[in-house]
């Protein structure tokens, strides 16, 4: 990972080499602000920036994990009338976390306590819903290995996000519910509501269709 290395500036490596946990790395990836805009960077400019949304906090999440010794792993959060969602999974003692960039409260930082990869999205899926108050997580991907970009130079080249983005679109899809169980859904309480945008940047917030 020299090319990383090599074009970070000497007070970029010293923050990064400050990183020593996930915890860390979510900490940095809270500290941005979130903007209304839909655009793809990757890390390098991430950093600099010191703005990203869902996506870039993933990726930039990811590089971050891969610099600890982890895999860069994404995974692709599909929701219903709602944003979709992507967090970077990690994987301790045998067990998933995650760290992630979100507008929304309850959509961040998981701990490595989870069995399996469906454990680790049903934990989300309490905190995941829309203006309506509708819970809206309905599936998710098979993890995507970053490290498949390597020739592409994905941490400090913007041009190899859209090659993530198609390819995350191509990845298996796991449901996480049956259409009864969707059916017989309950709205989000007002408090979880309230409480799961606090903070948010509401112009950056999906504005859902109305359901008959």
């Amino acid at each position: 990972m020299n090319f990383w290395e090599n074009a970070l500036t000497s007070s970029e490596l010293r923050i990064l080499q400050k990183l020593k946990t996930p915890f860390e790395i979510q900490n940095l990836l809270d500290e941005m602000s979130y903007p209304s805009g839909i655009s793809y960077h990757c890390p390098l400019q991430v950093m600099r920036r010191k703005k990203a949304h869902c996506f870039d906090g993933a990726v930039l999440g990811a590089a971050l994990l891969r610099l600890q010794g982890h895999p860069p792993l994404l995974v692709y959060m599909i929701a219903d009338n709602d944003d979709d969602h992507l967090i970077a999974p990690f994987k301790k003692h045998g067990h998933w976390g995650a760290v992630a960039k979100s507008n929304c409260v309850g959509l961040r930082f998981r701990e490595p306590i989870h069995r399996t990869m469906r454990e680790l999205m049903m934990s989300y899926f309490e905190q995941f819903f829309n203006l309506h108050r509708k819970k809206s997580l309905r599936s998710y991907t098979s993890p995507l290995n970053l490290s498949t970009f390597d020739a592409d130079h994905w941490m400090i080249r913007n041009q190899a996000m859209e090659k993530i983005s198609d390819q995350l679109d191509h990845q298996r899809v796991f449901r996480l519910l049956t259409s009864r169980m969707v059916r017989d859904l309950s709205p989000v309480d007002l408090k979880s509501y309230r409480s799961g945008f606090f903070g948010s940047n509401r112009r950056g917030l999906f504005r859902p269709v109305h359901e008959e």
